[in-house]
């Protein structure tokens, strides 16, 4: 770890320029920094010349790694990209230099600060309460949770996901939205309303959101038709929310399997998906012999009825014979 950086005055470190090189920093900021032991030192705004040397090296990583825009999965493979890009240009040798970057790092290495033991969560904590709609706004964005309405929760901000804690534990995980004032909702969470409103399933907005992340596959609505062919449209939706419910017990991808298995064999029951969830767990292990060592000796020949044959051969019985 450096002992000393230098930064824009990016808006998660600063919260307001004061007079010269003072600066107000978040308090988020403040224990990141502390946690790993360096200080910061922030630029004139809008002078990009006092980091010149920096301002050129992205320019240089930019136009030799980043064009034309590489395309990607997601934000780990962006990463890996960047990793790699970065190993690879250890091999560089600066104008004026006699070593090449990657020398030169591993010599560098020993001036620097030991890193912290520990790690530093990022995440940016909030406590939201739970609206009328079971949900909670975190960034301007709605997320649902499985909480009743007015409770008080704690939502922990990563780059890539929203998690949801409440008494310790979590009870809601979201991908994270970037976009403003848009509503992330998690169909499981309003399973136990739906089974008393079954009608509401059909157009619900937590279930067109499944749909378009691929949540929904086609054998789920297969079953739902058989179910509601075989209960009525009432007690049918009632039976497919029960269906979805076991994926609290045994996972999504399980419940997907079982519920895909189950369409094949021709099956329109909560019970058959349930049993095609636990199957694995009714087939038992075949034993296998135990050495008893030492209790060997007092093993005894398997008792034989054979003697009982001699009493065919003499008295009463021989003659009837």
């Amino acid at each position: 770890m450096f002992r000393l950086l230098r930064y824009d005055n990016l808006a998660s470190a600063v919260r307001k320029i004061l007079r010269g090189h003072r600066r107000e920093e978040t308090a988020r900021f403040v224990a990141f920094r502390s946690h790993w032991r360096f200080a910061a030192e922030f630029c004139t705004p809008g002078e990009g010349h006092e980091k010149g040397g920096i301002e050129g090296e992205v320019g240089y990583f930019r136009r030799n790694h980043l064009v034309p825009v590489p395309e990607v999965a997601d934000l780990d493979a962006l990463n890996a990209l960047l990793l790699a890009a970065c190993r690879a240009d250890e091999a560089r040798v600066l104008d004026g230099r006699s070593e090449a970057v990657g020398v030169a790092m591993a010599a560098e290495r020993g001036h620097l600060l030991r890193p912290a033991d520990e790690g530093f969560d990022l995440a940016e904590v909030t406590f939201p309460l739970v609206d009328k709609q079971g949900c909670v706004t975190v960034k301007t964005n709605a997320y649902s949770v499985p909480a009743r309405a007015g409770t008080r929760v704690e939502a922990r901000v990563h780059p890539l996901h929203v998690e949801i804690w409440h008494g310790g534990r979590r009870i809601a995980r979201h991908e994270r939205c970037h976009s403003r004032r848009q509503q992330v909702l998690d169909l499981e969470h309003y399973l136990d309303v739906l089974g008393h409103k079954p009608g509401a399933l059909a157009g619900s907005r937590p279930l067109e959101q499944w749909r378009r992340a691929g949540r929904w596959p086609a054998c789920h609505d297969v079953l739902w038709d058989r179910l509601r062919a075989r209960h009525g449209k009432q007690n049918g939706t009632r039976a497919m929310v029960a269906v979805l419910m076991l994926g609290r017990e045994f996972g999504e991808e399980r419940l997907r399997a079982a519920i895909a298995t189950a369409v094949s064999l021709g099956a329109c029951d909560v019970a058959a998906v349930r049993y095609l969830l636990g199957e694995a767990a009714l087939h038992k292990a075949r034993p296998t012999p135990v050495d008893i060592g030492e209790l060997a000796r007092y093993d005894r020949p398997m008792p034989s009825v054979a003697d009982y044959d001699t009493l065919l051969l003499s008295g009463p019985c021989a003659g009837r014979a």
